[in-house]
C-alpha cells in the first residue's frame, strides 16, 4: 500500500482516487491481515475490490495489487481511467 500511495502521489493523486483494486495473495490465510492493512489506508467511499489467491507472484511477492484510478484535470472531476498493475 505504501508503494501504491507513492506511485499515486507522483501523479498528484491519492488513494481516494482509486476506483477498483484487485489484490492477489499467494496464501489466502493471510486475508485478514491484508484486509486490516488495506483498511488502514483506504477510506470511504471504498473502491470496488476483488481478492484472488494466486499460485505464485513475480519476484516471490506474497501480495500484488492491481489498481484502476481516476485521473483528474486540475481539480476537475475524473475524466479518464488508468490501470496500473
Amino acid at each position: 500500500m505504501k508503494n501504491l500511495r507513492t506511485l499515486l502521489e507522483e501523479l498528484d493523486l491519492s488513494l481516494s482516487d482509486l476506483l477498483r483494486t484487485t489484490i492477489y495473495l499467494t496464501d489466502y490465510r493471510e486475508f485478514e491481515t491484508i484486509n486490516a492493512v488495506y483498511a488502514s489506508y483506504v477510506r470511504e467511499p471504498f473502491p470496488a475490490r476483488t481478492t484472488v489467491q494466486a499460485a505464485a507472484l513475480p519476484l516471490g511477492a506474497k501480495v500484488q495489487i492491481d489498481a484502476v484510478i481516476a485521473l483528474r484535470d486540475a481539480g476537475s472531476s475524473p475524466d479518464r481511467i488508468l490501470s496500473d498493475g
